[in-house]
């Protein structure tokens, strides 16, 4: 069974990715409304017409910053899957854990928590724009690779875990409550209970 397992890049000339790396390196440095298409041009070294070629407008822009944020984010979730495909609970410790431990390093959330303190909100209307696009690709990727382990779930069941999952996850992205493992060692232990299974040998270790 073949599952997508990060969201496809979007297409583009050879500057996209350096302008939307510089854009979000200057949104964490300087804050939303400091980023303008003639300073990512000079940052990246090109005329202000190719940064608009390359991605249109300014919403576009933050549009494309949290879609590459999403694909970094999935693909450690898919780089966990992989390495646990016989064990769907240590799968999800894996992936929550290391989703966790990048969160705590990106710029672009450091940044985003600022604006929630009020020193640059521009950001956050276009961010909450797209919250339900995001939770929507994020719950389709983690339930294809789920439903790989053929749980004992049916659609409608797994749907609502999914929800759960990522929910959950995304509140301990932006407020956390314990160490990224604490935090999926928890939500570990709550797969275990909805799956039906008995903790594998590295989570009663852990414990």
């Amino acid at each position: 069974m073949t599952v997508m397992n990060v969201l496809p890049v979007p297409a583009g000339g050879q500057y996209r990715q350096p302008i939307i790396t510089a854009a979000i390196e200057l949104t964490a440095k300087s804050g939303w409304s400091a980023v303008t298409m003639a300073r990512l041009a000079d940052l990246v070294g090109v005329s202000r017409q190719t940064v608009y070629n390359e991605i249109g407008s300014k919403t576009a822009l933050a549009e494309a910053m949290i879609s590459h944020e999403l694909r970094r984010f999935l693909a450690v979730v898919s780089t966990a899957f992989d390495r646990h495909p016989d064990d769907l609970v240590e799968a999800i410790y894996d992936a929550v854990r290391a989703v966790l431990e990048l969160a705590d390093d990106n710029i672009l959330l450091r940044a985003i928590a600022s604006a929630t303190h009020g020193t640059d909100n521009e950001f956050l209307p276009l961010l909450t724009t797209r919250a339900g696009t995001l939770l929507t690709e994020a719950k389709a990727v983690l339930r294809g690779r789920v439903r790989s382990y053929a749980p004992p779930l049916d659609d409608g069941q797994l749907t609502v875990v999914m929800d759960l999952v990522v929910r959950t996850v995304l509140s301990h992205v932006m407020q956390p409550s314990g160490t990224p493992a604490e935090t999926a060692d928890g939500l570990a232990w709550v797969a275990t209970r909805v799956l039906g299974t008995a903790p594998s040998a590295s989570m009663r270790t852990r414990s």
